[in-house]
């Protein structure tokens, strides 16, 4: 990346929601961090009648979001934060789905970062448990979108 480039993505990172951003391809690697600098603001006491409990849930056609915790075995994470894609097109079949068995270096998604699509290759030869992540969905850095058993 050459020094205009590195700028224009600090401006969009600036600019963007996110606190956190890591980016590696090849021997290159950039990484950027948001200071919080969050400030308690003075609270006025009130009273309240009875507490009501509130359960948050995920939007109805999005999966609530799947933390390392969670998963038993082995995963395959997103590398960088963007948006999945399971498959090349909107009409395309998907690259794998639950049962597909895999080998090392297979294109199992596209990850689209700053209008950048990155292709998401399996580390290992594997076979796909489960697939965590939907189409359009936006991912985190190291968040699971596989479940796989290594062969």
């Amino acid at each position: 990346m050459d020094t205009k480039q590195i700028k224009a993505l600090m401006s969009n990172f600036d600019e963007s929601g996110l606190s956190k951003l890591k980016i590696t391809k090849e021997d290159f690697s950039i990484e950027f961090e948001k200071a919080t600098g969050l400030v308690a603001a003075p609270v006025q006491a009130v009273a309240v009648a009875a507490p009501v409990a509130v359960a948050a849930a995920p939007v109805a056609g999005q999966a609530a979001p799947v933390t390392a915790a969670e998963i038993t075995g082995d995963s395959i994470d997103s590398p960088m934060v963007g948006t999945y894609y399971g498959s090349p097109s909107p009409d395309s079949p998907t690259f794998v789905k639950a049962g597909d068995t895999i080998k090392k270096g297979t294109v199992v998604a596209i990850l689209e970062a700053m209008k950048i699509m990155n292709e998401l290759e399996a580390e290992f030869d594997c076979k796909v448990l489960e697939v965590l992540a939907t189409d359009g969905q936006a991912v985190e850095y190291d968040m699971p979108l596989f479940v796989v058993e290594k062969i």
